[in-house]
């Protein structure tokens, strides 16, 4: 049978223990792991793997000697309770060896748990599980986790559930953050806040949200607006080294640039311009574009625009000139214009 959506979340987090067997699957081996570390821990428990209750089996050694699956699932182990045989980084190429293992699976015997990676709807592993009556088959996609999702490990951690503007800010983290990363740093906020009853702010998500060593366009963009042209050929080094091209950067700061003009053209002021912004912004990073917006004023905005529209044309076009130094040479004299 397959699952998906919320029911395959539910089950996920508490599976069926009569079922015969669960398959997982994804393109992204760290959220296919970290489902599958949800799911057998429901089933067998924190003391499972001491136990020996928990039999992992890899895939390579599956494929030499086909009687590891069998003895896992039919032995009967000293401790009482649940048993799991846990298949990792299956292929079609272990579908008949796995479907047969369903077929001869009896009540009393291991349950068996398989994990594999991207999977096509024609799969021999997929049919295996999803036309078995007995058996689930759920996909893992890279969506990022909804509110329930967050407020279920907001939970997990300790945490009462925060005000709205907390929600938001740490819906918007998860989007950035590999699933084991955002998970890691929801268990650092609840033991950040062990003690505290204060209620969760966004000073507090942001004091543990981990911080990346790399160079990126905003650190660039930041140089750029803070007026600092000293620093502004070590991060261009920096973030050219890692592949990102001319291009790449100059359509980030006219988006960046764009955004600073929406706001600084707002009615309402720079507060109420940044409050509209969408997607929305938290946190320190809606502090920077309103003291961004504030120093540059709608006038200077426009001539960046400008600039940056200008060398986006060059950029594009048959000239030959180094593209590399056209970005760099552009990007020096709006940093010079944010010291006027």
């Amino acid at each position: 049978m397959k699952l998906a959506g919320d029911a395959a979340a539910g089950y996920l987090r508490k599976p069926d223990p009569a079922h015969a067997g669960l398959l997982i699957f994804g393109a992204d081996p760290m959220r296919v792991a970290t489902k599958r570390q949800q799911a057998i821990a429901a089933l067998v428990g924190p003391q499972g793997d001491e136990e020996m209750r928990l039999t992992r089996i890899n895939a390579a050694d599956l494929r030499k000697d086909a009687a590891l699956l069998d003895d896992a699932i039919k032995a009967q182990g000293f401790f009482p309770g649940h048993r799991v045989a846990f298949v990792e980084d299956a292929t079609d190429t272990l579908s008949k060896l796995i479907e047969a293992a369903l077929t001869d699976w009896r009540p009393g015997d291991a349950q068996l748990v398989v994990t594999a990676g991207q999977l096509t709807a024609k799969s021999a592993l997929r049919k295996a599980f999803e036309s078995h009556r007995n058996a689930m088959a759920i996909g893992i996609y890279d969506d990022p986790p909804s509110m329930s999702d967050i407020a279920r490990a907001l939970a997990d951690a300790g945490l009462e559930q925060p005000g709205r503007d907390v929600m938001d800010a740490l819906f918007a983290l998860a989007g950035t953050l590999e699933p084991g990363d955002f998970r890691q740093t929801v268990d650092k906020v609840g033991l950040y806040k062990q003690g505290d009853a204060t209620p969760l702010t966004i000073a507090d998500v942001m004091a543990n949200a981990p911080q990346s060593a790399e160079v990126d366009v905003d650190d660039v963009l930041d140089v750029v607006t803070a007026g600092q042209v000293d620093q502004l050929g070590p991060v261009l080094r920096g973030l050219y080294a890692q592949g990102v091209t001319p291009v790449t950067l100059c359509i980030g700061a006219m988006r960046h640039f764009r955004r600073l003009h929406v706001v600084a053209s707002d009615p309402g002021g720079a507060s109420a311009g940044v409050a509209r912004l969408r997607p929305p912004v938290y946190g320190p990073r809606r502090d920077k574009i309103a003291r961004q917006v504030s120093h540059w004023g709608r006038d200077r905005l426009e001539k960046a625009l400008t600039a940056l529209t200008d060398t986006d044309l060059q950029l594009r076009s048959a000239s030959t000139a180094p593209q590399a130094a056209l970005m760099e040479r552009t990007l020096i004299r709006l940093a010079m214009m944010a010291r006027r």
